[in-house]
């Protein structure tokens, strides 16, 4: 057992809610996080606690059954096992390691990087999307979908104040996106001008082979792609946020469970 493990920051039984996923819920999704990463402070912790256990809870009042997937241990199981699942769904988390998308210098602000968890995720979303599940990625899945399909990532953002707090300041803050008003996506939001909440310092570059970039911010930084062939969703952006729009959550996340097979 590593250390990772015998002494975790998050545990999950801080995430999950009481009793587990519901009976017989439909779909049934795998749900991938990191509950723990490298060099996580109790502030980041905190946000993993709220954003998964969010997560879970809004799964479980849509109806849907899930299986919470955690990266971060040792032997999480095969990635290829999500395929049993209805649908694929991916947190956010840590920085993804850049030389994965063929960065190789220094990456200023990095955090969390665990290169066994990114390869896990990436061979679950290359699985997913051969067997034809849908994916919906948030924020690290987000970037996670790029990365599988060739693409690469903004390692850090320079003028960062549209997605990040400074120093000193909350490090998720209001963020004004717009979305394609002929994608997948708009039709999930239900408008193409979306206030979401952000804390990202990296963010998608050269679009990934098959994927399309369907929404920006007010800078041109990519916020969403998605792949017009298959459903596969990707958001910068946190829905998952319990301090951002409720309704917003509900419609992604009722349009993701609406596409994945019974």
């Amino acid at each position: 057992m590593s250390a990772r493990e015998r002494v975790p920051v998050v545990l999950r039984s801080e995430v999950e809610p009481p009793g587990g996923a519901p009976p017989g819920g439909d779909p049934r999704i795998a749900v991938l996080v990191s509950l723990n990463f490298p060099g996580m402070t109790e502030p980041v912790a905190g946000l993993v606690r709220r954003f998964t256990r969010t997560t879970l809870d809004t799964l479980g009042a849509l109806g849907a059954g899930y299986e919470l997937i955690d990266t971060s241990l040792d032997a999480p199981g095969p990635p290829e096992d999500v395929t049993r699942y209805d649908g694929l769904l991916l947190l956010g988390g840590g920085d993804v390691d850049a030389g994965l998308y063929g960065f190789h210098g220094p990456v200023p602000g990095t955090y969390g990087v665990d290169r066994r968890a990114d390869e896990h995720g990436l061979a679950a979303i290359r699985a997913a999307v051969a067997a034809e599940r849908p994916v919906l990625g948030i924020c690290r899945g987000s970037q996670l979908i790029n990365v599988a399909y060739g693409g690469t990532l903004v390692p850090d953002l320079t003028d960062y104040r549209l997605h990040h707090g400074g120093p000193g300041q909350p490090m998720f803050l209001d963020e004004k996106v717009s979305v394609d008003p002929d994608s997948r996506l708009v039709g999930l939001t239900g408008t193409p001008l979306l206030t979401v909440r952000s804390g990202h310092h990296q963010a998608v570059d050269t679009v990934g082979e098959g994927l399309v970039a369907v929404a920006h911010a007010a800078d041109g930084v990519i916020e969403a792609t998605e792949d017009p062939r298959r459903w596969v969703v990707g958001v910068q952006w946190h829905p998952e946020d319990p301090d951002g729009p409720e309704a917003d959550r509900m419609r992604l996340f009722e349009g993701f469970l609406s596409a994945c097979p019974r």
